[in-house]
């Protein structure tokens, strides 16, 4: 069972609201049928109701068990404005330039999420990344002990040898283009914790570079990886984390266990990780992306880690599958652990 069909089981016992700040297009609204079909929750589309239904109709998609939100006319909209000039980034805008803000779909569905009116949030079906990002970072706060938000995209084949029963999670794929080794120690440990989360198995997070445990780091980038592994285990252990780190590891060295073999490595993470660290967004977005093409892989995300509330970033060529994919996995997220995988 994949785990999007996994995690969709345990939702139907606790479900989630999740809104969609571009609620008129098809593959949004095809995703948020199958999300209110499946019992999951309650999917909250944002946009013109007319041009909703208009476009549910041509695709013969009924709407019912999906809420449609108009941010202009919300009963929200007065009280979304007055929180969001009580925001110190915000504070000294006129009331004129708060609404302008708040009629955003973007924006209006962060404010949503902000004060506990939908559970999970998904974005990017129609923008730039920049756009569906902006509103998540200024108002949605990181979580506690942490600095960086980044981001995790799910990679899922029919091979239960890959990652945890097929699914690998790589980040940061899609937010932070040089991040420093502190950076890249929260972007391990935000991931791992995730992947936990999301499957109840022990992450084994790799630290991704060019070479495997060299003797040396004369390259600034294998500094950088090396250090980063020291600080997110000294991090993973302070927050009694149930994962294992290590690196620097080649990729192949990191997922294949002949590999790890012959190269010599060993340790608990060589040939069987789950959680892929890539060093910078150049090499973590290229991957990805070739990842996907070429191996046909599905692909959930961007899923945003490290802030306090569940955010998805899809790219503007998913499809309604890879939507509601991403929906389930934000869902999920919002379910404390405890219930999504209650112990005997």
């Amino acid at each position: 069972m994949s785990l999007i069909n996994r995690l969709s089981v345990r939702l139907q016992n606790h479900p989630k609201r999740v809104v969609y700040p571009e609620g008129t297009d098809p593959r949004i609204i095809q995703a948020a049928r199958q999300y209110a079909t499946r019992g999951l929750g309650v999917p909250i589309l944002l946009g013109d109701r007319t041009r909703i239904k208009i476009n549910a109709a041509r695709l013969d998609i009924k709407l019912d068990g999906v809420k449609i939100i108009e941010p202009a006319r919300s009963d929200e909209l007065e009280d979304f404005m007055t929180k969001f000039q009580g925001l110190r980034r915000f504070r000294n805008l006129d009331k004129q330039s708060a609404r302008d803000y708040v009629l955003n779909n973007n924006y209006f569905a962060t404010l949503m999420l902000a004060t506990g009116g939908a559970d999970a949030i998904v974005s990017g079906a129609t923008i730039n990344a920049s756009s569906a990002l902006r509103p998540l970072f200024q108002i949605i706060p990181t979580q506690e002990g942490v600095q960086t938000a980044s981001s995790m995209l799910i990679l899922e084949k029919e091979d239960s040898r890959l990652g945890i029963d097929g699914a690998l999670f790589m980040a940061d794929c899609g937010v932070i283009p040089e991040p420093t080794s502190e950076q890249l120690a929260d972007i391990a440990c935000t991931t791992a914790g995730l992947a936990w989360h999301l499957t109840n198995e022990r992450p084994r997070v790799a630290m991704l570079a060019f070479s495997s445990k060299a003797n040396k780091d004369k390259h600034a980038s294998i500094a950088r990886m090396k250090a980063a592994t020291s600080l997110a285990k000294d991090k993973a252990r302070d927050h009694d984390m149930p994962v294992e780190i290590d690196g620097e590891l080649q990729a192949d060295a990191a997922l294949d266990p002949f590999v790890a073999e012959q190269k010599e490595i060993g340790g608990s993470v060589a040939g069987q990780a789950n959680v892929l660290v890539f060093p910078d967004l150049n090499s973590g977005n290229i991957a990805s992306k070739l990842a996907q093409i070429v191996s046909g892989a599905r692909s959930y995300g961007q899923i945003i880690t490290g802030l306090s509330k569940p955010a998805a970033e899809i790219s503007r060529g998913a499809s309604a599958h890879d939507i509601f994919g991403a929906t389930v996995i934000v869902a999920a997220q919002a379910v404390d652990k405890k219930y999504l995988y209650p112990t005997d």
